[in-house]
């Protein structure tokens, strides 16, 4: 069965451990920190950017949270043709004088994060992005990378095949 992080056939790769988690979404923390620039709302983008965004609230202080629902990767190197929002829809509208940090896993192409961010902008105070991963095809430069890199990422949350009944 193929799973969106089943990359085992792929000979050079990135591999975030958990452990390496832990410590990148720290350093990630302390960038947007070092900044000076406090969100008032973090938006994950589902569902890679789940984690990051949850880990990073915490480490910001950032209690309030939504999330955009983003289909885009299907397989390992296989999208859709172009990145698509999913219901339920963020209510845009609650978000104004709000300063925002939309948060996601990888720009890898960008087009997820670029579609995100260009609906937020007109909405909110202000809008800035952060990443673990960064890489150079990327339509957009996020404002907070961790790491930059052109391989393949495998995630500790989606190395495995998701479970399934007995």
């Amino acid at each position: 069965m193929a799973y969106h992080a089943d990359s085992s056939h792929l000979e050079e790769k990135e591999v975030l451990t958990w452990e390496g988690f832990g410590q990148a979404q720290r350093e990630l923390a302390q960038m947007i920190a070092d900044s000076g620039y406090l969100p008032d709302i973090i938006i994950p983008i589902a569902r890679g950017g789940l984690l990051p965004g949850g880990a990073l609230s915490y480490s910001l202080g950032v209690k309030l949270s939504d999330t955009m629902n983003v289909e885009f990767y299907t397989d390992v190197h296989e999208t859709l043709p172009d990145p698509v929002l999913l219901e339920p829809l963020l209510d845009t509208g609650s978000l104004k004088k709000r300063r925002v940090l939309v948060v996601d896993d990888v720009a890898d192409s960008g087009r997820t994060l670029d579609l995100v961010l260009n609906l937020l902008r007109d909405d909110v105070s202000e809008v800035r992005s952060a990443v673990l991963y960064g890489k150079s095809a990327s339509v957009v430069e996020p404002d907070y990378v961790w790491r930059r890199t052109d391989q393949w990422i495998c995630f500790p949350w989606s190395a495995e095949p998701p479970v399934q009944a007995h």
